[in-house]
């Protein structure tokens, strides 16, 4: 008969798990809001112009943000404990980082004209499936039955969403193509991310892959926009909260997670963001929310918790080196 009564630190582990998990929920509330945002900043910029300043203006907030910590530390009189040092296979990586999600996003957006929603959706909801793979063939990292069931169920649970839509035709395959390249390449931003995680912090990656992402992204919006910058404060607004909400915190809140959880197990909470966005949406635009989206959220949670259960989900679970090297 197991015990039901938990050591101390014991109890201390399972609400330290449980406070980061929620963590992790608010993370992906916030990335969901980047599908409202774009759509109230693209009423005054075009697409790609929103992601050119959506990375500058997070540049900038990061920039501030470890300037006034690096100045907070010199007035104390104190010193940084842990001096990060970037070698050039670091910086590669973090090159690597900002191409990688900019042909994500990129390839993303192409893929809505070219297909969708639905098939574009389903597609890029597979992210997971090649996280998970990417770790276990990159990083060596292994994956038990239990997590595996609970990932394709919280996949399955994804699909259902968009499976009523469905569409197979010759004149979507270019479309349906470019969605399942953003999934690969969403895939390996996150494992790319992960592996930064075992030595730097989770603010320097952001800001270091933004700061790359601006010079990546600006040649194509000056290219395929007329106007790059917002003209009024109301355009102005949206695209700030995009960077700031979504970019800097939401997307900072899975850096820092992924030194708690795989990378594998991070892209299975990304599948609760469009459903989130739908449920907003309902409230914000009044569209149509049914019965089928509560089920799918209810199944996501289901096969998250499941995965939670099982091996991989945990860095510490994972076979990986260097991990008490990492820089909180």
């Amino acid at each position: 008969m197991t015990n039901i009564l938990e050591s101390p630190q014991q109890q201390t582990n399972s609400l330290s798990t449980l406070m980061l998990v929620c963590l992790l929920l608010v993370g992906i509330f916030v990335l969901s809001l980047a599908a409202i945002l774009i759509k109230l900043s693209e009423e005054y910029i075009g697409p790609n112009a929103t992601v050119f300043n959506r990375f500058w203006i997070a540049t900038a907030i990061l920039g501030m943000w470890k300037g006034s910590k690096a100045i907070a530390f010199r007035v104390s009189g104190g010193s940084f404990t842990a001096k990060e040092t970037y070698a050039i296979p670091d910086i590669l990586l973090l090159l690597v980082s900002a191409t990688v999600v900019s042909i994500s996003q990129f390839t993303w957006a192409w893929s809505l004209t070219q297909t969708n929603v639905a098939n574009a959706n389903l597609l890029h909801n597979l992210t997971p499936i090649f996280a998970t793979f990417g770790g276990w063939l990159l990083f060596r990292q292994s994956f038990d039955r239990t997590f595996l069931i609970g990932m394709f169920l919280t996949i399955g649970g994804a699909i259902a969403i968009g499976i009523q839509d469905l569409q197979i035709a010759n004149e979507q395959l270019l479309g349906d193509a470019l969605a399942l390249l953003s999934a690969v390449f969403y895939a390996a931003n996150i494992l790319v991310m992960e592996k930064l995680r075992y030595k730097f912090s989770a603010t320097s990656i952001l800001l270091w892959s933004c700061f790359f992402r601006v010079f990546l992204t600006f040649p194509v919006a000056a290219l395929t926009e007329e106007k790059i910058f917002p003209s009024s404060l109301q355009g102005w607004i949206p695209v700030f909260c995009l960077a700031l909400f979504c970019q800097v915190i939401g997307t900072g809140i899975l850096a820092y997670s992924l030194k708690h959880f795989s990378s594998a197990f991070i892209s299975l909470f990304l599948l609760l963001e469009p459903i989130i966005t739908t449920t907003l949406a309902w409230f914000i635009f009044a569209e149509h929310l049914n019965i089928l989206n509560l089920l799918t959220f209810a199944v996501i949670l289901i096969g998250i918790y499941i995965a939670k259960s099982g091996r991989g989900a945990n860095q510490k679970d994972m076979n990986t080196v260097a991990e008490e090297a990492a820089i909180e």
